[in-house]
């Protein structure tokens, strides 16, 4: 059940009270969250038999992809011409220039790359997600598809969180690949490196896991981004004021959990 009638509580009786009712509130939440993203994960089963649940997934791929490729791009290109900037101006004082290549691939790759892709499509997609789905609880539609025997999860999250699963590493990699691309023009306009000097030394230091640790941050992120907005969707109450609230604690949330995953994703596979 998404639905449900408001908890009343007396109010506390001092400090320590309201911050373990503070703290039950937030277990409370993320093990309400988690049990969302289970359900969606195990609708996604019927992704292959389902048309409706196709067409609206690829829906929301062409949201997350094509909407988003304008500013994904933009933004890409001018992160890899500061990486090469601030990384080229350093490894000039050692006569080290050459090496820029390596160096945008690499960050971009490792952590820059999805990291951008994560903020950028938590603040284009995941607030139009947490948006749309806390106008449909504020309007009583999440009730009338509970009382339909209509499972909220699986018709509104799954599709979403199928479309992020597949767009985020595809975009992630595009955002490498633009960023690379911007670090080449600054290394070739400012530090005088040629092209196929940049892009063979970008290349030779670049190693596979480089990319599939990538990938599967953006995978995650993906996820993240996703659940964190259908979730604060289904909690929205209150009307506008409420879908705005939403809409704003699923964007900080999902910054702070991209921030704190990849991370710990880094420290998993680069310990040592």
């Amino acid at each position: 059940m998404i639905t449900r009638e408001p908890i009343f509580l007396p109010p506390p009786r001092g400090r320590f009270e309201a911050a373990g009712r503070k703290c039950l509130a937030d277990l409370r939440e993320t093990g309400v969250c988690t049990k969302y993203l289970a359900s969606a994960l195990w609708a996604l089963r019927l992704l292959p038999a389902s048309r409706r649940m196709r067409k609206e997934s690829v829906a929301q791929m062409f949201v997350a992809g094509i909407k988003s490729l304008p500013v994904i791009t933009f933004v890409a290109i001018f992160t890899g011409m500061i990486l090469a900037l601030q990384l080229g101006l350093e490894l000039q004082r050692y006569s080290q220039e050459l090496y820029i290549g390596s160096a945008v691939m690499v960050s971009l790759l490792r952590e820059m790359g999805p990291f951008m892709t994560g903020l950028i499509l938590a603040a284009c997609v995941g607030s139009s997600m947490a948006a749309q789905i806390g106008t449909m609880s504020v309007n009583d539609e999440i009730a009338a598809l509970e009382i339909m025997s209509i499972d909220p999860v699986r018709f509104l999250m799954a599709p979403r969180l199928a479309a992020m699963i597949v767009i985020t590493p595809v975009m992630s990699f595009y955002t490498c690949m633009m960023g690379v691309l911007g670090g080449g023009v600054v290394g070739m306009t400012q530090l005088n490196i040629n092209w196929n000097q940049y892009v063979q030394n970008a290349l030779e230091f670049a190693d596979l896991r480089d990319l599939y640790v990538g990938l599967f941050k953006a995978l995650l992120f993906g996820m993240i981004i996703a659940t964190t907005a259908c979730y604060e969707g289904f909690s929205t109450r209150n009307g506008a004021v409420g879908v705005g609230q939403a809409t704003r604690r699923s964007v900080i949330s999902a910054f702070l959990l991209i921030l704190v995953v990849g991370y710990f994703v880094t420290r998993l596979f680069y310990n040592g």
